[in-house]
């Protein structure tokens, strides 16, 4: 489960939470450790026995929050330490909007980023994954707007700590993605399971598993029968995701995937 989707709670909530509803592994929020404290929240999250499957977020590199890119590139630094003592299974990456810039130019600041980047990964034995999202969410985001042109570059690099997370809000409903799991399951550093009713946009509006317009059991079972054997985080966000219905949300969340890797156990 991952801290944005019980945005409200704090870092000690969710640790509670997600453990008493069953959970194995929580998704970890970097403003949520930061506000409980760093060195304390990593020691709270170790203790705890909970894996981190992921580390969100690094990233910004083409400036469009204001930050320069050595700003940026410290900051993502700093993040793959916290990473390597959360023993996560990635640390999330968003390029950043592409803020006036060309495509190429955007993608020239990304890659100067990653140079520098993921030499400090591979010495920390941490995964970089980076985010593409759909056009109409991608805004301040990222200028990863595809699954093909981030895979392009995750190739160009060749380097085993470089992955790609695939949420299901942006790309789990396109039935050519469907269609070619078994190609893009060895790129997938983490899977963000969500859902949606509401058309694509900046507010990325999504609601509860296995209420909206993603197939979540062809989905899980897809990925599982590609070869997939990484983590799926819950990342629900949006008007519906109130939190007078997290625990629901922690209920319904855990009932609807277990279904799904029940039906692909049982194929």
């Amino acid at each position: 489960m991952n801290e944005l989707t019980t945005y409200r709670w704090s870092l000690e909530e969710d640790i509670q939470r997600y453990q008493q509803a069953g959970y194995e592994g929580i998704g970890v929020w970097r403003q949520k450790l930061e506000d409980y404290g760093e060195e304390r929240g990593v020691d709270l999250l170790v203790e705890s026995g909970l894996k981190v499957t992921n580390l969100m977020w690094a990233g910004g590199f083409t400036g469009n929050d204001g930050r320069r890119l050595t700003e940026c590139i410290d900051d993502a630094v700093h993040a793959i330490r916290l990473a390597a003592a959360l023993n996560a299974g990635c640390l999330v990456i968003y390029a950043g909007g592409r803020n006036n810039h060309t495509y190429r130019n955007a993608e020239k600041l990304l890659r100067g980023a990653l140079d520098e980047l993921l030499r400090e990964a591979e010495d920390a034995e941490v995964d970089l994954a980076l985010e593409p999202m759909h056009p109409a969410c991608a805004g301040d985001w990222t200028f990863l707007s595809d699954l093909e042109s981030t895979i392009a570059l995750i190739d160009s690099y060749d380097s085993p700590h470089l992955k790609l997370v695939f949420d299901a809000y942006h790309f789990g409903h396109d039935r050519s993605v469907m269609a070619n799991l078994e190609e893009l399951a060895p790129y997938v550093g983490v899977v963000h399971l969500s859902d949606f009713n509401e058309p694509h946009s900046i507010d990325t509006n999504r609601c509860p598993l296995g209420e909206g317009r993603v197939e979540i059991d062809t989905l899980v079972q897809g990925l599982l029968e590609a070869g997939y054997e990484g983590d799926f985080d819950v990342e629900l966000r949006g008007s519906e995701i109130h939190p007078s219905r997290y625990q629901e949300l922690l209920t319904g969340s855990r009932r609807c995937f277990e279904s799904a890797c029940a039906s692909y156990v049982g194929s």
